[in-house]
């Protein structure tokens, strides 16, 4: 639900209503069960293309079991998710061609520890999308350089601290190129002094028109730079909105009472 004229920066117009585009994310109707615990409660969701979805809420409110049924970490048990407008069918062929067009950053970074950071960061487009060294090289150093690590690449993760390996994790989600990366709570493993430099770089790729959605408690972020908040609470989507709705008119008393913890 983009409510902005046109992408942030880049001065382009909306498509006309004679030439509508199908979310670039469409989830409808997501169920989710770990044995009798019913964690995701029917979730509609939607996301344009170019998009910045923040979702937010209290922990073991399912958010992050969302993203991992958008990715299929997690098989949802009801409802379908679709990528550009195309459902994806539950098979590790159709799986696994998702993924190479949306991308995920974790909240604890999954870095490989036997490899370099360049080694990290070339993995998943030679392996995965059949890149040539070279080519999967140059494509990593130039995300790398877009992190501000450039000069970090012959170093171990163990050597990198909190935000540098999540800006690792950030330049190996783009170098495959996706058209799409969900955030799962990228600062909440991070010293609060090292949450800014992973912030900053989100802003510039939502400032690029990269589609994003983060769940994320970082109150200011969601307010800064989401075009569309969604707040979620027990497994159901109870408010969405503009950030000015959501955080400025919450109209759920749940969503005020939350807001109020957290603000």
């Amino acid at each position: 639900m983009n409510t902005n004229p046109g992408n942030r920066e880049t001065g382009q117009t909306p498509l006309s209503p004679q030439s509508p585009q199908p979310p670039m994310i469409s989830v409808r109707g997501l169920h989710k069960w770990f044995g009798e615990l019913h964690v995701l409660r029917g979730i509609d969701l939607d996301v344009d293309r170019s998009e910045v979805v923040t979702v937010i809420g209290s922990s073991g409110s399912g958010k992050s079991t969302l993203l991992r049924c958008v990715n299929y970490l997690e098989r949802p048990q009801k409802g379908r998710v679709a990528i550009g407008g195309k459902p994806v069918e539950d098979t590790e062929w159709a799986i696994n061609a998702m993924r190479t067009k949306v991308g995920m950053v974790f909240q604890h970074f999954n870095l490989f520890p036997h490899m370099t950071v360049l080694g990290n960061v070339i993995e998943g487009p030679t392996q995965v999308l059949g890149k040539s060294k070279d080519e999967a090289v140059e494509t990593a150093r130039a995300y790398l350089d877009k992190v501000g690590l450039s000069d970090k690449v012959d170093v171990w993760p163990s050597q990198l601290s909190g935000g540098q390996k999540q800006r690792v994790a950030i330049a190996r989600a783009l170098a495959m190129e996706p058209e799409a990366i969900l955030f799962d709570e990228p600062t909440s493993a991070l010293d609060p002094e090292l949450v800014g430099e992973v912030l900053a770089v989100m802003k510039e790729l939502a400032a690029e028109g990269m589609t994003m959605v983060v769940v994320t408690h970082e109150m200011g972020f969601a307010r800064e730079v989401a075009d569309t908040v969604y707040f979620m609470d027990e497994g159901v989507i109870l408010e969405q909105g503009t950030p000015e709705q959501v955080f400025g008119q919450p109209r759920e008393d749940r969503t005020r009472a939350f807001l109020a913890q957290v603000l």
